[in-house]
């Protein structure tokens, strides 16, 4: 089993972050800002996916939810970029980063709260 999970997991983080970059690409080239939107968007669209697959999928089908939840929600969203963007607009707008970080986290587990309710 360990094997399929670590397949599943690397097939599923693989088209995350394929997903991610064309996002982030996406919207960075529309919102032109000092405000990271790419990755905001989509962490708040990951958690969403994460909530929703989790509610469908962590009991009923756990190899789905490997591969949708751990594998693509996993390469999709990035705490990593979130960190480094915070970062960085630190560097010239504090009260920004302050706003980009209270809801990152904030309005994330807002949003992962609400889909489970739905759910």
């Amino acid at each position: 089993m360990i094997g399929t999970t670590l397949w599943l997991t690397t097939c599923g983080s693989a088209f995350g972050a394929l997903a991610r970059y064309e996002v982030g690409r996406l919207v960075g080239g529309y919102a032109r800002s000092a405000f990271p939107w790419g990755t905001w968007l989509i962490n708040m669209l990951g958690t969403a996916l994460f909530g929703i697959f989790a509610g469908l999928f962590a009991v009923t089908a756990p190899s789905l939810f490997i591969v949708l939840g751990a594998g693509f929600c996993g390469g999709f969203t990035t705490f990593s970029a979130l960190s480094v963007d915070t970062i960085a607009l630190f560097r010239t707008n504090r009260m920004l980063s302050l706003v980009y970080l209270v809801s990152s986290l904030g309005l994330g587990l807002v949003v992962a709260w609400l889909v489970q309710l739905w759910l």
